[in-house]
């Protein structure tokens, strides 16, 4: 029953559209650099010419999209599960073929309080505390699903002693 009700999370760099995005940036400005000619890169006048922005673009496309091709052939993996044989939370971050990555786990009758800051620029801050107020590490955004407030609405239905903070 609990597993249903919070059901697991799983998400790898092959399927984060953030490595996607990098990895087409990376191929966009490798190709420009690969295309435009760099004396090409004057203003009609001469007057303003910086034909080194054109090999710089290159590398940093080389740099960007290389990471990200990287990344997700290693393809590290994060995320979060209630165990049904305990029925602790375990969360992961980093997770790689066979290594653990960082992991954490803690049975929910120990949280205190989930925390969210909502930010207007950015993905929201999840952070998880301890009966002691003590932040858990490793436990963030990364590992639950969106939105995060519905997440953490079911951990507190199903255990009425967690708080919820949403702060803005």
């Amino acid at each position: 029953m609990i597993a249903s009700a919070i059901p697991a999370y799983r998400r790898s760099a092959r399927t984060d559209f953030r490595m996607w995005l990098l990895l087409i940036f990376g191929v966009i400005f490798f190709w420009a650099g690969s295309v435009i000619d760099p004396r090409d890169n004057c203003s009609e006048d001469g007057r303003e010419c910086a034909p080194w922005l054109v090999p710089l673009a290159q590398g940093l496309g080389a740099l960007v999209g290389l990471g990200a091709a990287l990344n997700m052939f290693a393809n590290p993996n994060r995320g979060s599960f209630i165990d049904p044989a305990t029925g602790d939370l375990v969360w992961w971050q980093g997770r790689v073929g066979a290594a653990d990555g960082d992991e954490g786990r803690i049975h929910p009758s120990h949280i205190g309080k989930v925390r969210i800051i909502r930010q207007d620029e950015s993905d929201d801050s999840v952070s998880l505390y301890d009966l002691d107020g003590e932040r858990l590490a490793w436990f963030n955004e990364e590992v639950i699903p969106w939105p995060y407030d519905r997440w953490a609405g079911k951990l507190a239905a199903l255990w009425p002693h967690i708080l919820i903070e949403i702060a803005d």
